[in-house]
């Protein structure tokens, strides 16, 4: 093939694509074709139109509007200033294009048709009434022409903002809203009171803004974003020159240790208004009474002496403080408004007094039962809230509340203890969620929480176990070996056995421990120290010689009044040199065992980050992968997913449950140091470069 036909071919799939896009985005393809062909037509494509004698009869404002001109609220929206207008242009087609693509021409045109009236006419009315007072902005931008069409494509970003989920909603609204009021206030113009008209149309056509709705923890991150907001414009209004409402100003040097104190100051405030402290609400309100009150004074000062002399007793221009003082009146109002959000002081822990022991705790596992990892709430390291109606185990790190599996408690009351942990944690400022928890509880959730499939416990029934027929060929292989190799298979406690049967579980464990560049896991993931609760059980096999080849531990699952209804694997070792399918032989054995001692289903629990994500479970399901695979050289975890199919489990699924995607990176941290809570920032450096040079060979099964 030539490299002409070769240019052919492609042309045609690209010119197909382009004919298909302009199908989809009718509106978007014709606002985009009105303009050009305006800009060919009126030379605004390569010449400046707005020095022209067309351009106050196409372009729309008050002098336009006291013309008679009314079409220009048409024409205006496809008539380009300048040259350079056409790189805004299409930047402005964005939004309208992604508003078109998800929900149609009609909608689309009908948000950009209200949006672009609305602004331009509420923009002209706003200028003529202020020409009847003798504020000198008004009278300055009066005599403006705007052309374009931002404020139609603001609108239809307004109108997708309505559209997302909560609590994205409401964070993009505020931040829209503020962006465009900042530019009102402080370098406003005819443009900036069209833009925002247009998109406060919009809000009131869809009423999309609920701040009143929004969570605890929302009000508060609205109110320390405002303060960093607030803060951060004054820095920056100090730094550049404004032209707004009140009034332009020039560029003020201000002394570097003063403005390194505003910004401290104001750090620690709003840290304390994320927290939810009730001494930075104060602090914040006394901070907007104060700029309020310096404002009032000057708009006294201004009234009975004039603008020119209060400007030279301030040394400086009035208009920064004024509207600054329009700023904290804004954030003052809000504030009181979410004041009830702002009650938390400092505890140590969670939960109703009295707090819980670890001995309450293993009592109401017995008494009402629990899932497969709910004896790992008796582990070391966590702590106990009481909830109204049960117990919830988590541990608080990075700032981030981790609730372990299920609430325990009766099971008509865990519901209730979900709710209970989220308000305690929100309340202290810190950000809940469970892990490794089942379906019960994310049915129990709060509206607009999120859940993220972690892993997939693996249940072995026993009922029928035979170790028959071809799917079984390797486990009765596997125990035939041991037949004749003489292995030999004990199911006991640890602290019952010899001390030198001890001594050898614990080498194993350490040599095992000692291979890897991070210290063991914990969490879900579990020690020798959690091995030698009376109440786990140690699966051992023994050599002809008597040494331990290796070892598992199974954790007690207890159904309602106390009956151990099934078990959990926990840790999995063995010996290097020993019986090579040791572990295998332990699994089988164990669940033979369990099955003539009545035990309906055994776990193998859930290998963490092993689970085989979809393209439909997500960004985060994607980001899960790669870090499953990343983890592979250090602690197998997929390997361990393929051991246990041999077998033939059936899976639960356990989930991450959490409020939003932006806890998503407070959670990880957090995560990380509960798994680790060891590990040294020299250790995840070294294991971190470990990770990048690791062969990507299947690991051999490590832990359970």
């Amino acid at each position: 093939m030539t490299s002409t036909e070769t240019l052919r071919g492609v042309a045609v799939p690209v010119r197909a694509r382009v004919w298909q896009s302009i199908a989809r985005l009718p509106f978007t393809a014709a606002l985009l074709g009105a303009t050009l062909v305006a800009g060919v037509l009126t030379g605004g494509l390569w010449s400046p139109l707005h020095r022209t004698a067309v351009w106050p009869w196409l372009a729309p404002g008050l002098p336009a509007f006291a013309e008679g001109h009314w079409w220009t609220i048409v024409t205006g929206a496809f008539v380009i200033a300048a040259p350079g207008g056409l790189a805004l242009a299409l930047a402005a087609l964005v939004p309208i294009g992604l508003l078109e693509w998800s929900c149609g021409w009609r909608r689309t045109a009908f948000y950009f048709s209200v949006a672009q009236a609305c602004g331009v006419l509420a923009s002209a009315a706003t200028l003529w009434l202020l020409t009847f007072t003798p504020w000198q902005w008004g009278h300055l931008h009066a005599a403006a022409l705007v052309g374009g069409f931002s404020a139609g494509s603001l609108g239809c970003l307004a109108a997708m903002i309505g559209r997302l989920s909560s609590p994205w909603r409401t964070r993009a609204w505020l931040v829209l809203l503020s962006a465009l009021f900042l530019l009102l206030l402080f370098w406003g113009t005819a443009g900036d009171i069209a833009r925002t008209a247009a998109v406060l149309s919009v809000l009131c056509i869809d009423r999309s803004l609920h701040i009143q709705r929004s969570t605890l923890r929302e009000q508060r991150l609205i109110a320390f974003v405002a303060l960093v907001s607030l803060g951060a414009t004054e820095i920056v209004v100090l730094l550049a020159p404004t032209s707004g409402p009140f009034g332009p100003t020039e560029t003020q040097s201000g002394s570097l240790p003063d403005i390194l104190s505003d910004i401290a100051i104001i750090l620690f405030v709003s840290h304390g208004l994320r927290l939810g402290r009730r001494w930075a609400w104060l602090a914040t309100v006394a901070l907007a009474i104060f700029n309020l009150a310096g404002a009032a004074l000057l708009l006294i000062l201004i009234g009975n002496l004039g603008w020119g002399p209060v400007q030279e007793l301030i040394e400086g221009s009035p208009s920064l403080s004024l509207a600054t003082a329009a700023l904290w009146l804004a954030l003052l109002v809000y504030m009181v408004f979410v004041r009830g959000a702002f009650h938390a002081h400092r505890r140590r822990r969670l939960g109703r007094h009295p707090y819980p022991r670890v001995d309450e705790v293993k009592d109401a596992i017995r008494s009402f039962g629990g899932g497969a990892i709910s004896w790992m709430a008796s582990w070391d390291d966590n702590s106990y809230a009481r909830t109204t109606t049960g117990l919830v185990a988590y541990q608080r790190r990075a700032g981030v509340a981790i609730a372990l599996g299920d609430p325990l408690g009766a099971a008509e009351g865990r519901a209730q203890s979900v709710r209970d942990f989220i308000a305690d944690a929100e309340d202290l400022g810190l950000i809940p969620c469970f892990f490794s928890a089942t379906a019960t509880t994310r049915e129990a959730l709060p509206d607009g929480w999120r859940s993220l499939v972690i892993a997939d416990d693996t249940i072995v029934d026993l009922t029928d176990l035979e170790f028959r027929g071809k799917s079984w060929n390797s486990v009765r292989t596997t125990l035939n070996k041991a037949a004749r190799e003489e292995i030999g298979f004990r199911l006991t406690h640890l602290t019952q056995e010899s001390k030198g049967i001890q001594a050898q579980v614990r080498a194993i464990s350490e040599i095992w421990a000692g291979d890897r560049g991070l210290p063991e896991m914990g969490f879900t993931l579990g020690t020798l120290v959690e091995a030698e609760d009376p109440e786990v059980r140690l699966a051992v096999a023994l050599s002809r010689e008597g040494d331990v080849d290796g070892f598992l531990s199974w954790l007690p699952v207890y159904g309602e009044g106390g009956v151990i209804r099934s078990w959990t694997l926990d840790l999995m070792r063995r010996r290097e040199g020993g019986f090579g399918p040791v572990i295998e032989f332990l699994i089988a054995s164990s669940a033979m065992t369990f099955r003539d001692e009545g035990i309906a289903e055994i776990s193998l629990s859930g290998a963490p980050l092993a689970r085989d994500y979809t393209p439909d479970d997500g960004r985060i399901a994607d980001l899960g992968a790669r870090l499953s695979r990343a983890l592979e050289p250090t602690y197998g975890f997929r390997s361990l997913r393929r051991f246990k199919e041999k077998f033939h489990p059936r899976y639960d699924t356990m989930f991450l449950l959490y409020r939003d995607e932006s806890d998503l990176g407070r959670i990880a941290a957090g995560l990380t140091r509960a798994f680790l809570p060891q590990a040294t920032w020299r250790q995840f450096a070294g294991a971190g470069v470990g990770l990048l040079r690791a062969d990507r060979a299947p690991a051999e099964t490590r832990s359970g």
